[in-house]
């Protein structure tokens, strides 16, 4: 079985969380969290980046930062993991969902504005497959409506849009380094900030001013804030340097990989078979994903039975927050649902990882073409 995902491994893992636990330091903010923390600053020009125990935590954290009060409106995707509604959720906001693009599958930019209402706070662009939204209308929207931007690019790592990376263009930015993800710490993810707030090292550290205390700053700390602990082990810091040091290896493997599926399913996609993921101009993406689009729920049922039998692992992916139990109780749907449902149910990811060899890539190939020549 050619499985979808293989958490990324690069080699040096083993010897780095050695060195940390050789150390005697293997709780949070040790020496590999900070060797993260400045190659995310460096890599991305944020001007503060911070590991958290996921990137469901780092938009807990970015909620909060944007200080939003019971009844608060944040608009968002509903073609999105339960994630990015839950943190403005938690935080007393109601999630206000609107369609997608179907060429991106990320939030129509062109119809944020129409769901802003006196109580809008926030707009939640969630950057899709690792192709950025478009963030240029996004951002005109919440400059004239004074509205904060939380990028959720989980997806997102070292793809760009217009030449800036993803995560780094709205207010905040939260990354995932999830075992699913391109770069991996097991459970983790980061909090980046167009600028520094002094409140996100509080929030991060239970709420108290715990960080200024070990920098010398404060001679105790003391409960200041709102907050819970946000700090991944040291372990997994140094889990994930090891492929943070190997980033441009893996970012070109995984393009490798896709161009090669791009390539081989390029006649089904000219027949009208397929549909497939649209890079507008402008974006860079990094290969997290490669997905096709089958006619409808049914065919893409067949498909995934069809490949499961030829040894190939495939996987829908969300199906969309507004339609789930907590999406009807939490928020509301803003406008019509021309896209979100129908193109969530013809969405199919095939198999992308680091290691993925191009033999595979080509097993998988002729598995779809068969289905669709059978």
């Amino acid at each position: 079985m050619i499985p979808f995902n293989v958490p990324p491994y690069c080699g040096r893992e083993d010897g780095y969380v050695l060195e940390a636990i050789h150390a005697h330091k293997i709780s949070g903010d040790g020496a590999f969290t900070k060797k993260c923390h400045a190659w995310l600053e460096e890599r991305t020009g944020t001007a503060k980046a911070l590991l958290t125990t996921s990137c469901t935590h780092a938009l807990d954290m970015a909620a909060l930062l944007c200080r939003l009060e019971p009844g608060d409106e944040v608009i968002l995707p509903s073609y999105t993991f339960s994630s990015t509604a839950n943190a403005f959720v938690l935080a007393g906001a109601v999630p206000v969902f609107v369609d997608i693009r179907p060429d991106t599958m990320n939030i129509d930019e062109t119809l944020i504005e129409d769901a802003v209402t006196d109580r809008t706070r926030v707009i939640c662009p969630v950057h899709y497959a690792g192709v950025g939204c478009e963030m240029d209308a996004i951002l005109d929207v919440a400059r004239r409506h004074g509205l904060k931007v939380v990028e959720d690019a989980a997806q997102g790592v070292l793809a760009s849009y217009k030449g800036q990376p993803l995560g780094t263009i709205g207010d905040y930015g939260c990354f995932s380094f999830h075992e699913s993800k391109n770069y991996s710490m097991g459970e983790g993810g980061a909090l980046l900030m167009r600028e520094f707030d002094p409140r996100a090292e509080v929030i991060r550290e239970k709420g108290t001013n715990r960080s200024r205390f070990l920098r010398g700053q404060v001679d105790k700390y003391t409960w200041e804030d709102l907050g819970s602990s946000y700090l991944p082990s040291e372990l997994n810091a140094a889990y994930l340097y090891g492929q943070l040091e190997m980033a441009d290896e893996i970012n070109a493997a995984r393009l490798h990989c896709w161009d090669l599926y791009r390539e081989g399913l390029a006649p089904l996609q000219r027949e009208g078979f397929i549909d497939w993921q649209t890079v507008p101009e402008g974006c860079v993406h990094n290969g997290h994903m490669f997905y096709v689009k089958a006619k409808d729920i049914q065919e893409r049922t067949a498909l995934i039975a069809f490949l499961r039998e030829r040894g190939v692992q495939s996987v829908f992916h969300y199906v969309p927050l507004h339609s789930a139990a907590a999406g009807r109780r939490f928020g509301r749907f803003h406008g019509e649902d021309k896209y979100t449902t129908s193109e969530s149910e013809r969405l199919l990811r095939l198999p992308m990882h680091y290691g993925l060899t191009d033999d595979e890539v080509e097993q998988v190939v002729q598995a779809v073409t068969a289905f669709y020549k059978a």
